[in-house]
């Protein structure tokens, strides 16, 4: 193997066929995961503050059934995990959401979404860190910065991270 490539559901393994065949990567990675030690340290934990006065928030309570504060107090319950950070320079998936909380992604994505801007979609939450289009919903904001292009890493959330949203 030459890299293998962590992806959201899935693991990409780059290799040089001259020296392996695709039925000898799979005990080959068999054998790796079993050697590799547990790990017992959770993510770092964010707590991150949120005003919840989203865009879409009184669209969202409407369509769930819930008031305000239940939405609040449902979204700030759980710690969620950083599944992966893409999309654009650090946008992190967060999750898993509470089914309470699943929603499909918007009908019509907005074409700018602000920085700061907190929001849930499908089974996951997320904050926008950059002005972007997207089309999730909006439920809140928060003044965090995830991307820090002079910082090293640039990213706040890294893969395996832990956040904790609580309201500000």
């Amino acid at each position: 193997m030459r890299q293998a490539v962590a992806g959201y559901a899935s693991v990409t393994v780059h290799f040089d066929p001259d020296q392996a065949t695709v039925d000898s990567l799979g005990p080959a990675i068999k054998r790796l995961a079993a050697k590799r030690p547990k790990v017992e340290v959770p993510g770092r934990l964010h707590r991150i503050p949120v005003v919840y006065d989203g865009e879409d928030l009184d669209e969202v309570t409407r369509s769930l059934n819930l008031s305000r504060d239940e939405l609040i107090a449902i979204h700030t319950r759980p710690i969620y995990r950083v599944f992966l950070v893409g999309f654009v320079p650090g946008w992190a998936y967060l999750g898993p959401l509470p089914e309470e909380l699943y929603l499909p992604r918007r009908k019509v994505p907005r074409m700018q979404v602000p920085p700061g801007s907190v929001a849930i979609a499908g089974r996951q939450t997320g904050i926008y860190p950059l002005p972007t289009p997207g089309g999730w919903h909006l439920i809140g904001r928060t003044s965090v910065r995830l991307f820090l292009p002079d910082s090293d890493p640039p990213c706040l959330f890294r893969a395996g991270d832990r956040v904790k949203f609580f309201a500000a």
